[in-house]
């Protein structure tokens, strides 16, 4: 644990005019409010505040920031609270303490409710103040590093989780790929230990068996730059073990067929040099097209700057180059802390500086539930880029998988709400396009909002979706609005009532209601019944009943949550279905159900083979996709097929890395063997897509197995 003294000398290394006399009372303000509170391991609970500012002085942040890491936990965890921080601290820190503080429990909320909610009060303080966010990354960087201490499984599992899709995305949108890479390897270690484990054992082969490959390349290279007179530094990198596991998920390959594992950077002094070696290394080796990008002219929106290209290296084996300067490379692994670090001027809360905090910001503004907001932002967030250009060269960044409509949306609201057609490198494409790396991308727009539910299906990222949703929503409200006026004027004519504007603000008052907006919305959609506002007003009133038929309207809230529960939006409730055996669809697949003479209605895989041989008759054909499957239990069959070593204890590993993955062998089938290997056709259960790939992924990082496909 780190001394006063120690952490104060830390400070004035590199701050000179660091506020001593504050910082020095923040030490023992910190250590006497938690006092003799224990961490899990038994450790004195000011030992962890106490770390996060050690961690936030390596990155040399100023000193209020780091007054901030030592106070962090004080109000949420001692009698102390923010007015106590004020008179002590100031206005400033008192204002990043809070912003770093958890929201009170919200009673009768879930878990996740309670979770956005924090996580919007983050975003939003972190809008002010991005120190905000820098201390609250360093305090989950400690809480990770020592979370084996952390008894219960599901806390360690739910924590790690956490970690992996909110806040390690979050330390890269700030460039900060240090503290991204060691979250998401801390998180991995926990989610997936035995995956990790043997992605471990396979780079500790690779390396002893590569090692001369490193050597040798990299001699190859300085020889290279040494007679053009360039100085460089040169050294090799190895991916971190979850970087490899998502790129065997994305590229549905094996460990052994992955091609870059092992990479070399090169560090030079100016940009000019950057593109030089760049020219050098293309003359004399070959380059794998379409490997190359610039990341100098147009940077991440981070504020990643590179040169990448991939080459058939001196020893012809494929290796993967990235080319910068030394203050780019701190950039790169630094990220905003290397503003800190240059003491160049940093405006707190500048948003072109932080435009991934910005984006997620936009999110939040167009999401109407807090829960809707977080889901929305893990999925912008947690999953790979693809980078694509304005008409006028501007870059946009955007998940893997993202369609025009939310290139659209991302440029503006306005833009994607009037959006008419797109055009993808000047061809008319449609909105189901795939955008691809390095694509131009012009939103063809009209006079009008044309969206529609079915655009729902042509978005994927978060700020897309919310506003789709927002508009459905709003015009639905609207729709919901009519309908209860003319509910509520009908009934009061049915009564041989006069239904006048001081009617509706006795109603208002009576019910405690905003407006007649408010009135009709809970009438239209069954919160509020006629019979019982007329009651209220005339209690002498006796209704009959083909006048209470209105309280019928509730079916309209019933229906809804029945809606919520079927596995497959588009079909009838309790309509009976059939999941075609020629392809077992999934719940993630993309699925069409066709009506079948003798069979009913078969949900197919929309590529599968069974099909394309039907000559389909669209009339029998329903639009079908999957909604709210994460929350059943139910399992799906999918099919594979494995080919393993013919080795011992092969079969038995197989066997437990299904078991591992939370998998059921149903049935297993030996097609082939020979000498060398088996082939297994095996029938799993599993979830949903999601689970399948997961299984997928832990056998191909196994020795014994060569090969995994669906079947």
């Amino acid at each position: 644990m780190l001394r006063q003294v120690e952490l104060i000398e830390k400070v004035k290394s590199y701050d000179p005019f660091v506020e001593e006399e504050l910082l020095n009372k923040a030490y023992v303000y910190s250590m006497k409010a938690h006092g003799s509170q224990k961490r899990a391991s038994g450790a004195p609970y000011f030992s962890h505040p106490l770390e996060v500012a050690g961690i936030l002085a390596d990155y040399k942040f100023d000193s209020k920031t780091i007054i901030t890491a030592l106070l962090h936990d004080v109000v949420e965890d001692t009698s102390k609270d923010l007015k106590d921080i004020k008179i002590n601290f100031g206005n400033e820190i008192s204002h990043l303490v809070d912003g770093v503080t958890k929201l009170s429990k919200f009673e009768g909320r879930s878990a996740k409710f309670n979770q956005a909610e924090n996580f919007r009060k983050l975003l939003l303080a972190t809008s002010k103040d991005i120190r905000v966010l820098l201390v609250k990354l360093a305090d989950r960087l400690h809480n990770m590093r020592t979370i084996s201490h952390i008894k219960n499984k599901k806390k360690k599992q739910k924590i790690s989780y956490e970690t992996l899709e909110i806040y390690a995305p979050l330390a890269e949108r700030l460039g900060m790929q240090e503290v991204r890479s060691e979250l998401d390897d801390l998180s991995f270690a926990v989610i997936e230990p035995e995956i990790r484990d043997s992605i471990l054992q396979r780079l500790q082969l690779l390396r002893q068996q590569d090692e001369n490959v490193l050597q040798q390349t990299i001699k190859k290279i300085e020889e290279l730059l040494d007679k053009k007179k360039i100085n460089a530094k040169i050294f090799g990198r190895e991916k971190k073990p979850y970087s490899i596991w998502k790129k065997m998920k994305v590229k549905s390959v094996n460990f052994s067929q992955l091609s870059d594992i092992m990479g070399f950077t090169i560090l030079l002094n100016e940009i000019d040099d950057c593109y030089e070696v760049l020219g050098l290394l293309h003359q004399k080796y070959s380059y794998v097209p379409g490997r190359f990008k610039d990341y100098i002219s147009t940077p991440k929106p981070n504020g990643y700057q590179s040169l990448h290209t991939t080459l058939i290296g001196p020893i012809n084996r494929r290796i993967e180059i990235q080319i910068r300067t030394l203050k780019m490379n701190d950039q790169a692994d630094l990220g905003v802390a290397a503003h800190w670090i240059y003491k160049e001027k940093v405006e707190k809360n500048d948003g072109k500086q932080y435009k991934g905090i910005q984006q997620i910001l936009e999110i939040l503004d167009q999401s109407k539930e807090p829960e809707e907001f977080l889901e929305h932002t893990k999925l912008q967030m947690y999953t790979d880029q693809v980078f694509v250009f304005t008409p006028n060269g501007d870059l946009i960044s955007l998940p893997r998988g993202a369609m025009p409509l939310d290139f659209a949306f991302s440029v503006h609201t306005d833009i994607g709400s009037n959006c008419i057609g797109v055009k993808v490198n000047n061809s008319i494409k449609p909105l189901y396009t795939k955008l691809k790396n390095g694509d131009q991308v012009e939103i063809l727009t009209g006079n009008e909002n044309v969206i529609s539910p079915k655009w729902l299906e042509l978005s994927i990222t978060g700020k897309a979706r919310a506003c789709i949703k927002r508009y459905l929503h709003l015009k639905e409200d609207e729709e919901l609005k009519k309908l209860g006026k003319e509910i509520i004027v009908n009934q009061f004519k049915n009564q041989k009532i006069r239904f006048s504007d001081e009617t509706i603000k006795t109603i208002l008052v009576n019910f405690n209601l905003k407006d007649s907006d408010d009135l009709f919305l809970k009438i239209g959609n069954g919160d509020l019944v006629s019979s019982k506002i007329i009651l209220s007003l005339y209690p002498e009133k006796s209704l009959t009943k083909s006048n209470d038929k209105i309280i019928l309207l509730n079916e309209v809230k019933q229906k809804r949550q029945e809606k919520k529960s079927i596995l497959l939006q588009g079909l009838t409730p309790g309509m009976s279905i059939h999941y075609a055996n020629c392809c077992n669809p999934i719940p993630g697949d993309s699925v069409i159900a066709y009506i079948s003479e003798g069979k009913g209605l078969m949900i197919h895989v929309d590529t599968c083979e069974e099909v394309r041989k039907i000559k389909i008759n669209k009339s029998k054909v329903i639009d079908v996709r999957w909604e709210n499957f994460r929350h059943k239990k139910k399992d799906f069959v999918a099919k594979i097929n494995v080919i393993i070593t013919n080795k011992i204890g092969s079969l038995g590993s197989l066997s437990s890395i299904i078991g591992r993955s939370m998998s059921n062998i149903r049935n297993l089938k030996i097609t082939d063997r020979n000498n060398d290997f088996f082939k297994i056709d095996l029938e799993i259960d599993v979830k949903d897509l999601d689970h399948f790939n997961k299984v997928l992924v832990s056998l191909r990082t196994s020795e014994f197995v060569e090969n995994v496909s669906r079947l």
